[in-house]
């Protein structure tokens, strides 16, 4: 698996940039760019919408309902 983030893509790319597009990043200088561990940056493609809404359904359902503090 890549850890690359193309964010000029037109396919939909849900990334996390605290590993991915800000990881040479310090954490503090993370912070103030906004960048938090928590943060999923989510960039639409042009897929066709129903596609997107049942790949994002598949995904939350899979995670369950137990919320990560």
């Amino acid at each position: 698996a890549s850890h690359l983030a193309n964010v000029g893509d037109a396919k939909t790319l849900v990334i996390h940039p605290a590993s991915t597009t800000h990881q040479q990043l310090a954490r503090e200088e993370q912070v103030s760019a906004g960048v938090t561990e928590d943060l999923i940056r989510v960039s639409v493609g042009i897929e066709h919408i129903d596609d997107i809404e049942s790949d994002f359904s598949q995904a939350l359902s899979s995670v369950g309902s137990e919320v990560i503090a």
